[in-house]
């Protein structure tokens, strides 16, 4: 099997964004929201507190949308650059042309906004910082060297339950991300149709190995699930294995329903104590609700006000990721300055400090999409288009003058 072509290239073009997708990347930042709401937000844990999510946690997980996010990865990134690879021209020059411009348009579309929210947050240890929630400035200046340095996943295994890490500390996964889109594109030119048995074998190895801090924060299993996926996509097989049944809505409700509820089940503590291999059973998950929302035909969520608003969401979840712990602990910040504040806070506390920080989130994930990340990617678009097409031979002197000037 080619594995830069599973359909002819020219198909693989045809297409541009899945709202699908879309949806789903909502959902996922959705759960990521919710599962940094105790600890980074409510800072109350007592049990027996109304506010507490603890018992929440016990019973539904949510950073199964980190895992979403992976799978989503590897299907989008791979279901363009493995075709790209296999329409360019020019041999193997040609493909690392293509590479080359496919890290530059990632790296203008992610640098730029990661940056700077690490610097903003660094600016609010500074001088946003009297309550001490941001952390110390030490831990935060190497959080930032490892964010900018591609390496806050292992930094974070290292530091997880051992020492502080700082406010970015959701960098981890863009680390992974960013890992990622190095080592894809490298593997996909070296191994060629050997991809597919090194994406089975990170599979299998991760249901097998025993998941600690570290190999946790280099779970790749949901990136192979993408991967494989991208594979497929337009195959045969998949084209045959279309859940046609889905258009209906009734049965579109309850299977969305019953596949998220499964990942909230999978990623509780309830379970994930009692299940060793629930984080490889979180990407299986995950792999089934991307390959749904694969056709693009509403599979997911149909045409409404839901869609769109998932559609917005979607669309900003990386500036929501990005923005969210910084706003969190503004928000405590701030409401510990006007002596909104305690352990546990006032009655009702738990809604206002959310109903803030999300207002606050969508407010400044909004503003950095529209002013950093739009302009940013486009014009990184249009840098990788002028290094990727390749260069006109030079015409000789001689036959130049004899095509200006013809006998």
């Amino acid at each position: 099997m080619n594995v830069y072509a599973p359909v002819s290239p020219a198909s693989a073009f045809t297409g541009g964004r899945i709202d699908d997708i879309e949806c789903l990347r909502a959902l996922a930042i959705i759960g990521v929201l919710v599962h940094h709401l105790q600890g980074p937000l409510f800072y109350w844990f007592p049990a027996w507190h109304p506010a507490s999510l603890g018992p929440v946690f016990k019973n539904l997980g949510f950073w199964s949308g980190v895992d979403l996010f992976f799978v989503i990865s590897g299907f989008v990134i791979a279901r363009s650059l493995l075709p790209q690879l296999a329409a360019g021209s020019g041999g193997l020059r040609g493909q690392w042309r293509t590479l080359l411009a496919f890290w530059i348009r990632r790296a203008f579309r992610l640098l730029p906004s990661a940056w700077l929210w690490l610097g903003l947050i660094l600016i609010a240890v500074v001088f946003l910082n009297k309550s001490g929630v941001f952390g110390s400035l030490h831990a935060n200046l190497w959080a930032t060297l490892a964010g900018m340095g591609q390496f806050a996943n292992f930094r974070f295994a290292d530091a997880f339950m051992r020492y502080e890490y700082g406010a970015s500390f959701a960098y981890w996964t863009l680390s992974l991300e960013e890992q990622f889109y190095i080592v894809l594109p490298l593997a996909a030119v070296l191994l060629r149709s050997r991809l597919v048995w090194l994406l089975v074998g990170a599979i299998i190895v991760q249901a097998i190995l025993l998941r600690t801090p570290l190999s946790m924060s280099l779970r790749t299993d949901a990136f192979a699930w993408g991967v494989l996926l991208a594979m497929a996509y337009q195959g045969e097989i998949w084209k045959r294995m279309e859940p046609v049944g889905l258009k209906s809505r009734a049965i579109r409700y309850v299977t969305v329903s019953v596949l998220v509820a499964v990942l909230m089940l999978l990623s509780a503590e309830n379970l994930g104590a009692r299940l060793s291999r629930h984080v490889s059973l979180v990407a299986i998950a995950c792999v089934v609700l991307v390959w749904v929302a694969s056709y693009g035909r509403g599979y997911i969520c149909a045409e409404g006000r839901l869609k769109r608003l998932l559609l917005w969401i979607g669309s900003r979840s990386y500036a929501i990721y990005l923005a969210h712990i910084p706003c969190y602990f503004l928000v405590r910040e701030l409401f510990w300055r006007i002596g909104y504040a305690g352990n546990p806070p006032p009655p009702y506390s738990s809604l206002v400090y959310a109903t803030t920080a999300m207002l606050l989130t969508a407010a400044l994930a909004e503003m950095n999409y529209r002013w950093v990340e739009i302009p940013l990617r486009d014009y990184g678009k249009r840098v990788a288009a002028r290094f990727q097409s390749p260069r006109p031979e030079p015409v000789p002197a001689i036959a130049a003058a004899s095509a200006i000037h013809p006998e």
